[in-house]
């Protein structure tokens, strides 16, 4: 799924690959994006040729910068949608509720690791966009959030980089 996924998105911005670093900026979109985050971002960056060092980098890079913000800003914008008139936002806060209660009862039992697990261990639904929203919904420190995500995004990296550049790069070459 998350190969199939990558490779739409490398089709939809194949126009910048005609920009001098035209790949590296589609594998930094991707990487930032919610539910592909740096798995989609490297595997991506497999598909595309790149080198893995330099993807490793901008994969990270990608999947850490939107980290703050969500730790900051989620619980806000959660509750402006939970009250807000129109339908779809209320609906989307929901879901968004939703999954966290499905995940929390991990995080809450083993706390600082058990946030470094979620988001470390790449699998679907899990992720550093998936364990900051859980993180502040269950008002944990917003530091020690930011490191057990930072912590989990490197294991993450490790474990794709594996993948991408290993088991699915032999594949599609």
């Amino acid at each position: 799924m998350a190969a199939d996924l990558a490779q739409k998105l490398v089709d939809t911005f194949s126009g910048l690959q005609a920009w001098q670093y035209g790949r590296e900026l589609i594998v930094f979109i991707i990487s930032m994006m919610p539910v592909l985050e740096l798995r989609g971002g490297l595997i991506a960056a497999s598909l595309l040729g790149l080198s893995p060092l330099k993807s490793y980098i901008i994969a990270i890079i990608g999947n850490i910068i939107p980290v703050p913000f969500i730790l900051l800003f989620i619980n806000r914008l959660l509750l402006w949608m939970r009250r807000s008139r129109l339908r779809w936002l209320n609906s989307f806060a929901n879901w968004l509720y939703g999954k966290v209660d499905k995940h929390k009862g991990q995080i809450e039992k083993y706390g600082f690791w058990g946030l470094v697990l979620f988001v470390g261990i790449p699998l679907p639904g899990t992720g550093a966009w998936t364990g900051c929203l859980i993180a502040s919904v269950l008002n944990m420190d917003r530091k020690r959030a930011a490191l057990a995500t930072l912590i989990g995004v490197f294991m993450a990296s490790i474990i794709m980089m594996l993948v991408s550049f290993g088991i699915i790069g032999n594949i599609i070459r």
